[in-house]
């Protein structure tokens, strides 16, 4: 596939990472010539230096037969007005762009082939804060995600000392819970993939990714864990963009505090959110969080735009007797070094949305796609279409599907029902297929089994 990504910063070099290393064809444009050449030196992609909405940049990097726009710069009006350019000079197929001004969000109108002809719409800060709500609303989970509109979860934790299966080999997970149907899709041992077998012992310090219905989520991680208490007092760091979105979705819930530097903006969000305490301050200021209370908080966001300071406050918020800790940190490098100490969750705002990015990629059906592990693994929410004769799964067993190595399938979303996979387990037509993948080079083989007839080979 030729796309054209429009901006070389986090969002768009990482996107050019994962696509490049599937054999596309890139070209990624950007005004820095710098960020352009470390990307270059890095990846086996193409690289045009100037601004992406110009009609003359966008043929210079290939736009004349290119199969996607993807335009992730800084600025929202540069990001559809290059989709604008892209639909009416070169009838580019697909337009994806990254708009963050919720002034635009909420006018759909504004978003079609009549106006600004714009395909896939993506939005970092509410994806971001929809992902953080989810681990709120799941104490003691690493990363909670939802398949079928929520019908079905993946779940990653650590499984601790006491946990009822720890010591234990994943098939007494049945005689555990004779009434609930999960199933671990992958273990991850000291960074290390483990693919799963009935026989396999979970240990301590596991991180652990099962696969269920909703409702059946807390029965499974207690499991693996004791349950952390339902979270009640929630402190944000950050008034910013995900800050107020995140208040405004759990303040009727949650009591929920919010501090925040700028004295402008503390006026905005006092006037806009309804029961959040909002203090204007910083949060590294230990007067602030010891006469706060700190000490009583269930979780700690630290959810500036500043990765310093956020693990500033983090560090001291847990110093102090926070419960729980999670920080947004920006720079990916930084993600594994701190997550797991004191600070509990390390959350990647670009790995967030690359996933909601990657679906619109994929070839076959893709609903959704999901980087695990800071992008060591992908999940894939992936529709079976045809028949017998036309698809590679339909039909089947899954235990005669040739999936790739280091694949495995963990559940199906029939209509309403939830089917957790097993070997004897057949694919109809319709059927939404949750797949794992603890090595993303095979997931051209994953898309090739899910595309219909003959054309893709």
């Amino acid at each position: 596939m030729k796309i054209i990504i429009l901006g070389a910063g986090q969002v768009g070099g990482s996107l050019a990472e994962h696509l490049a290393s599937e054999a596309n064809d890139i070209t990624v444009v950007d005004t820095d010539g710098e960020r352009l050449r470390d990307l270059g030196d890095r990846l086996d992609i193409r690289t045009v230096q100037g601004r992406g909405s110009l009609p003359t940049i966008l043929r210079q990097a290939g736009a004349d037969d290119a199969d996607m726009l993807v335009a992730v710069t800084n600025s929202d009006e540069t990001n559809m007005v290059a989709c604008q350019v892209a639909h009416t000079l070169f009838h580019t197929p697909t337009k994806i762009a990254r708009v963050r001004e919720a002034a635009y969000l909420t006018r759909a109108e504004l978003f079609d082939n009549e106006a600004i002809p714009v395909d896939v719409l993506i939005s970092p800060e509410q994806v971001v804060t929809n992902y953080i709500k989810r681990l709120i609303q799941h104490p003691g989970a690493l990363q909670v995600i939802d398949f079928a509109e929520g019908k079905a979860q993946l779940v990653a934790v650590k499984a601790y000392y006491g946990g009822p299966l720890v010591g234990q080999q994943l098939r007494q997970l049945r005689e555990h819970m004779p009434n609930v149907e999960t199933r671990v899709a992958a273990i991850f041992r000291r960074d290390r993939p483990i693919l799963p077998q009935g026989d396999t012992v979970i240990e301590a310090d596991d991180e652990v990714f099962f696969i269920a219905a909703k409702a059946n989520i807390r029965a499974v991680m207690s499991e693996m864990r004791r349950l952390d208490e339902s979270y009640k007092r929630i402190v944000i760091a950050g008034g910013g963009q995900i800050g107020e979105r995140l208040a405004e979705a759990i303040e009727s819930r949650y009591q929920v505090k919010i501090i925040e530097m700028n004295p402008a903006r503390c006026r905005h969000l006092s006037d806009t959110l309804d029961s959040t305490v909002v203090l204007q301050g910083s949060a590294s200021d230990r007067d602030l969080l010891i006469e706060e209370n700190i000490a009583d908080a269930d979780i700690f966001l630290a959810l500036t735009n500043d990765d310093e300071a956020n693990i500033m406050s983090s560090l001291l918020a847990k110093r102090l007797g926070a419960k729980k800790v999670m920080t947004i940190i920006n720079n990916p490098a930084y993600v594994d070094l701190i997550q797991g100490g004191d600070i509990d969750i390390a959350i990647s705002p670009q790995l967030a949305t690359i996933g909601t990015l990657l679906a619109h990629v994929r070839r076959g059906d893709i609903v959704s796609v999901h980087s695990l592990r800071r992008g060591a693994a992908e999940a894939i929410e992936a529709i079976a279409h045809g028949d017998s004769k036309s698809s590679k799964v339909i039909g089947k067993a899954i235990e005669n599907i040739g999936l790739p190595p280091g694949t495995t399938i963990g559940a199906i979303i029939r209509d309403e029902e939830v089917i957790i996979a097993h070997d004897n387990t057949v694919i109809e037509a319709g059927d939404h297929v949750i797949l794992f993948l603890v090595d993303k080079k095979h997931i051209r083989d994953v898309e090739k089994l899910f595309h219909v007839g003959l054309s893709f080979f």
